[in-house]
């Protein structure tokens, strides 16, 4: 894959099709492979740029320890790889938490944003998994939390029902920098967009999977009306992971949103 270089670290990223430029962010739980269902078909509308965060695939690890880090990274990366200010911005869980933050911080430098499978805040109780997560890495390695992340990505019907995706998954999630993700994970726990959404003025879409648990529909719901004019739809039968559990549904959303008539 290539590779372009922040503040002298590597980021592995691909980029494919043509038309209206979009960037992926992957989630705390996967890598840039996880939009291998989406890829070629969001690519025959969109020029298609996919990255991997700090630590994954073969970005090299960074001292990153706030999602607002995490989203100057990524504007960074976007200077780099000079996409224009038209690009629209996907994020799924833990990209979505950088998607947001980037629209906050940096949402004059680029088009829409959809976002997938986040909330504002977690209540408090949601945040010591990732404390606990966090904790365990640091001291037993990435192996040590495989199970709870499959977990908190998959219903269990879809693991019973596709195996091999899983194994994927918990293989891609074994070889992640434990640093990287220790701190990920503390700064979830850390944050609260509340205050910050009605700032977003890009013209935003919310998703969420029906079934997920890790950022349930009710928070999602509530985070697209903090944001202005945001739109909400929920994807059905899916969890976590809307590349892999449901990816045409995923696609389907993604291109109505982004080919919709700007509103008046």
């Amino acid at each position: 894959m290539p590779i372009t270089h922040i503040h002298g670290a590597s980021v592995e990223y691909e980029q494919a099709g043509a038309g209206p430029d979009l960037l992926l962010m992957h989630s705390l739980l996967t890598d840039m492979t996880v939009f291998d269902r989406t890829w070629p078909a969001l690519s025959q509308t969109f020029r298609v740029t996919r990255i991997n965060l700090p630590g994954y695939g073969q970005s090299m690890p960074r001292l990153l320890t706030s999602v607002a880090d995490y989203a100057d990274h990524v504007g960074a990366v976007r200077d780099a790889l000079k996409l224009p200010p038209e690009t629209h911005v996907f994020g799924n869980g833990f990209g979505a938490f950088v998607a947001l933050m980037l629209a906050i911080r940096h949402g004059k430098r680029f088009k829409r944003l959809i976002v997938a499978d986040v909330v504002a805040a977690f209540p408090e109780p949601a945040r010591t998994p990732f404390r606990m997560m966090s904790e365990k890495v640091t001291t037993l390695g990435m192996n040590a939390v495989l199970e709870a992340a499959i977990g908190r990505m998959f219903p269990p019907a879809f693991q019973s029902a596709r195996p091999d995706e899983v194994a994927m998954r918990k293989f891609a999630l074994s070889r992640v920098d434990a640093g990287c993700f220790s701190r990920a994970c503390l700064a979830l726990a850390a944050l609260d967009t509340t205050t910050q959404l009605r700032a977003i003025a890009n013209p935003t879409l919310v998703m969420c999977g029906a079934l997920d648990l890790t950022t349930p529909p009710a928070l999602a719901r509530a985070l697209a009306r903090e944001i202005p004019d945001a739109a909400y739809r929920e994807i059905a039968d899916c969890g976590h992971c809307p590349m892999v559990e449901q990816p045409a549904a995923l696609v389907n959303g993604i291109v109505a949103f982004l080919n919709s008539p700007k509103k008046p």
